[in-house]
Formats: C-alpha cells, sequence, structure tokens
C-alpha cells in the first residue's frame, strides 16, 4: 500500500468511525470549519435554543457548588492542525503542489479549523536568500495560504520574540545575556532579551511585516524564553532597560513584549498562540497575552502534563511530545486534555523524512536527541518510501496509523460540548449531580449550551462506577436505555449528555 492510500484510507476510516459510533453532526453540534461570520449562538439561536441553553446553566448553577475554574467559551477553534511543510533544511526550496491539495482536503474533511506552520516555513539559516522572519518560497508561501483559505481553514506562521541564530548576519551580542542560548540539530539560537531595545526595534518592525506579506490569520509564537522562576542570574546587558519589575512570579519586560505583539496581532482581526518553554505558562500577572498556549514539547509524562496546566488560563493546547513521552492507549490524550477543555494538536502536512538533519554545508550539533529522531525516520524513508509516515520531530515513531481517526473521532465528540456560548464548569468539587460521592482518581466537569454535556474521567487504575441523578446518554456509544449506573474502565473518559427534561 502507497503513502498515499494509507493516508486515504486511515482518514475515511476515522469519519466513518464517527458516523458509526453516533459521533455525527447533529443539531447541537458546533460547525467544522473555521468559516467567518457571527456564531450561531448571535446569528441563528431560536427562542427555543436561547431558552434550551439558558436552563441548562441554571441547571449547573443549582447543582454545582464548587469547581476549579468556571469559563465562558467564545471564540475557540480547538481543532488544530500543525502542518509539516518539508524539509529545512533542504536541498531546495519548498513548494506547495498536488500532495498539498490532497493534504488540505483531508484536513477540512477531518474538521481541521487551524493550520499551524513551523519553523521550516522561514528561512532562518539563510539557504535561499531569505531570513527568520521571511518565507523560503514567497510566492510559494502565498500560494498556500491561498490554498488553506480557499477551504475555510485559518493558517499562522511560526515566529519567535526571543530566538535568532547566533550565527545570522543581524545578530548583535548585547540583544542576549552571556549564556543564554539554545543548540539543537541546526540551531544555534541566542534568547534574545526582551528588555533589549535593540532587540524590539529589530523584531517588532518584521513581525509587523510576516503579518501583511503573506495573508497569515496570525502567529505562533516560540517564545524563546526562561521564566524569571527558572534562570540563573546573569548579567543584563548594555542594550538592556530595566523598566519592569522582573520576580520569580512575573516577567515584567516579557509581558511588556507580548503585550504589544498581542495587541498587534489582534487589531489585525487575527490569532495569537503562544509557546514559553516545556509546559510553562507566561508569567503576566493576568495580563492577557495569547489566545492558545501551546503546551508539551519536551514534556516526558502526559500526567505531568495535566496536572501543571489544567488551571491555566484558556485556550490550552497540548502537544504530546512523542520524543519524550510514552502513551498507554491511543486515547489516552483526549482523557488527560478533555476535562480541562483542552484538545490535543493533529500532526499532519507532508511526510517527515528526516533528511534536514543531513543537508551538506549546515553546522549540526551532532548526537542529540533531535539529531538521532531525523536519523531513524531517514532510515525508515530510504527502507521504505511508501510506509506510513510521521508528519514531525513530534509525532510518534514508528508512526502509528490509529492517530488520525483517533483524532477525528474525539474533535466530533468535543466540538458540541465547546461550541461560543457554552459555559463550563471544570474539575467540580462540590455538586449534587451524583447520589454519591465521586470515586477516588475521577474527575468530573460539565458544559451547557443547548445540551448539558457532563464529562467523566477515570485517572485510576482500576474500573470504577458513577451514580448520576438525572438520566444521560453517552456519546458516541451504541445501545438501548441509559444505564442507572455508569462503569468507567480504568484510565478512560466517557461523555454523557443530559436526557431532554431538566
Amino acid at each position: 500500500m502507497t503513502r498515499r492510500d494509507f493516508i486515504r484510507r486511515s482518514a475515511g476510516g476515522g469519519m466513518a468511525g464517527v458516523l458509526s459510533t453516533g459521533g455525527a453532526r447533529g443539531a447541537d453540534a458546533a460547525p467544522v470549519s473555521a468559516a467567518g461570520g457571527a456564531p450561531a449562538i448571535l446569528a441563528s439561536y431560536t427562542a427555543e435554543e436561547h431558552r434550551r441553553r439558558l436552563e441548562s446553566i441554571r441547571f449547573c448553577e443549582r447543582a454545582i457548588r464548587g469547581c476549579m475554574r468556571k469559563h465562558l467559551i467564545t471564540d475557540y477553534l480547538p481543532a488544530q492542525a500543525c502542518y509539516n511543510l518539508g524539509e529545512y533544511p533542504s536541498r531546495t526550496p519548498w513548494a506547495p503542489n498536488a500532495y498539498d491539495e490532497e493534504e488540505l482536503d483531508r484536513l477540512r474533511a477531518h474538521g481541521i479549523q487551524i493550520i499551524q506552520l513551523f519553523d521550516d516555513w522561514n528561512d532562518s539559516l539563510r539557504l535561499f536568500g531569505g531570513h527568520k522572519l521571511s518565507a523560503v518560497n514567497p510566492e510559494g508561501m502565498r500560494r498556500f495560504v491561498g490554498m488553506v483559505h480557499a477551504r475555510g481553514m485559518k493558517v499562522i506562521a511560526y515566529v519567535s520574540t526571543g530566538f535568532l541564530q547566533r550565527t545570522d548576519p543581524d545578530f548583535r551580542p548585547e540583544w542576549s545575556r552571556e549564556g543564554d542560548f539554545l543548540v539543537l540539530g541546526f540551531w544555534n539560537m541566542a534568547r534574545c532579551s526582551p528588555a533589549s531595545a535593540g532587540w524590539r526595534a529589530y523584531l517588532l518592525p518584521r513581525i509587523a511585516k510576516v503579518l501583511d506579506e503573506y495573508g497569515f490569520d496570525g502567529l505562533y509564537d516560540d517564545c524563546g524564553y526562561v521564566t524569571n522562576g527558572q534562570k540563573t542570574d546573569a548579567p543584563a546587558t548594555p542594550d538592556e532597560v530595566a523598566a519592569f519589575e522582573e520576580r520569580p512570579d512575573f516577567d515584567g519586560a516579557l509581558t511588556d513584549l507580548l503585550s504589544l505583539v498581542y495587541a498587534e496581532v489582534k487589531r489585525r482581526g487575527g490569532i495569537f498562540k503562544l509557546h514559553v518553554n516545556g509546559a510553562d505558562e507566561p508569567l503576566s500577572r493576568g495580563a492577557k497575552v495569547y489566545d492558545y498556549l501551546w503546551v508539551g514539547e519536551g514534556v516526558g509524562n502526559t500526567e505531568l502534563l495535566r496536572n501543571r496546566t489544567k488551571n491555566y488560563p484558556p485556550y490550552v493546547v497540548p502537544c504530546i511530545d512523542m520524543s519524550f513521552a510514552k502513551i498507554e492507549s491511543k486515547d489516552e490524550p483526549y482523557l488527560q486534555a478533555i476535562p480541562y477543555m483542552q484538545f490535543p494538536v493533529l500532526q499532519a502536512g507532508r511526510p517527515f523524512t528526516g533528511e534536514r538533519a543531513m543537508i551538506p554545508g549546515v553546522a549540526y550539533n551532532q548526537n542529540d536527541f533531535w539529531m538521532l529522531r531525523c536519523q531513524e525516520a531517514w532510515r525508515r524513508y530510504q527502507a521504505d518510501p511508501n510506509a506510513p509516515c510521521s508528519y514531525g520531530a513530534w509525532d510518534a515513531m514508528p508512526p502509528q496509523p490509529e492517530t488520525r481517526p483517533t483524532h477525528a473521532q474525539w474533535l466530533q465528540r468535543y466540538l458540541p460540548l465547546v461550541e461560543d456560548g457554552t459555559r463550563a464548569w471544570l474539575e467540580i468539587s462540590d455538586s449534587s449531580l451524583f447520589s454519591e460521592a465521586l470515586p477516588q482518581g475521577v474527575v468530573a466537569s460539565a458544559f451547557a449550551n443547548r445540551s448539558l454535556h457532563l464529562v467523566l474521567a477515570n485517572y485510576g487504575q482500576g474500573a470504577v462506577e458513577v451514580m448520576t441523578r438525572d438520566s444521560y446518554r453517552a456519546l458516541g456509544e451504541e445501545g438501548g436505555a441509559p444505564p442507572p449506573r455508569w462503569r468507567i474502565p480504568p484510565r478512560s473518559l466517557r461523555i454523557l449528555q443530559l436526557c431532554p427534561g431538566i
């Protein structure tokens, strides 16, 4: 079977699985495209639909006395895919072709709303006449953005408010403190200080130009920063201005810089997605500096990732980094995310061949984990170019054919929970929803809109039973009358919908 046939079969199987398990869009399902226009709650809810929503909220307000976090869901696009454009560094510039047309069709059918581009879109090593804030192939990039938009999806592109190659001719040593850099694979990046006036003067106009030049719908900022709570003291450079309070629990200059970039993206109606480091959040004292927070890179334990990020301000997008993490089952990423109003990213795009780690003339940091992963991918690709593939350094290797259909299946169950106007109660601690106390290791969260959904997650190693006071049906499960008790197997997740007649 060729790779193309494999992908078609996997994508088709995913949608077929959704339909066969009752996960297809019904009357209450949220739209699965990122098309513009007002959400349904503003544009098309009938009086009866508003009544149902208000009654669902009333039910929860009366029944739930305590929870970790309450949130009104608005402007949330959880269906996100990291798109591998191709190998970079490379021998020739990337250019979109028929493969990308077909892959974008598959992602649209899957329900993807946001296409996220990584560092491979830009020319950070200046191999083809560009730089870190310009495309390897400007015309090709514009064409790709048009291809994404033609399918009703949005596309955001990688930038960094901190990282710049130390070998870049534009780099100035006074922008970065001594010893504050990252060497990995082909990257030899300084972490430029957010307090550096010269770095800001260089960075900010170029970020604005990225938004203007290619038609992107926003940015993904790989912050390139170690928070005050974790960094070691190093002398400030002469170019830094100590304008802000800097404390272990507050990054003053970073918050200011991110606020400026965030405001510019929002002024243009765009999306700003942020990654700080590992599972960190920005220490901004509540200042809103992102729409989506990317977490998980370099984190080897999904349980620790969940517990670290579960109470971060929305919206959090976990990326299970399969370079390090081991998962017990194909459903584990969703068990760790959905009860906390999170949804894992999908790895997609072109095959990750690993050739980027062996381009002549490029200086590499030999034998680090990134290089070893690329070399493994290259061996697999050379052995059988048509075999099932991985889509990036974070993806599973060897590839797991069930990943894409599983993501599609859970996405169709998740979207009705988080449509615009939903009110969520996460990790309920005190309520009258249950006839008995929740078993140890079980987490319950509620999502109220035109329908009321209850998410039950069992993080324990043994099966448990949960008794609800009211009648629910299980999403994605065929069967007769709802049971009085809900059995939840170990390390598993069930999504219930309250039956009519609240």
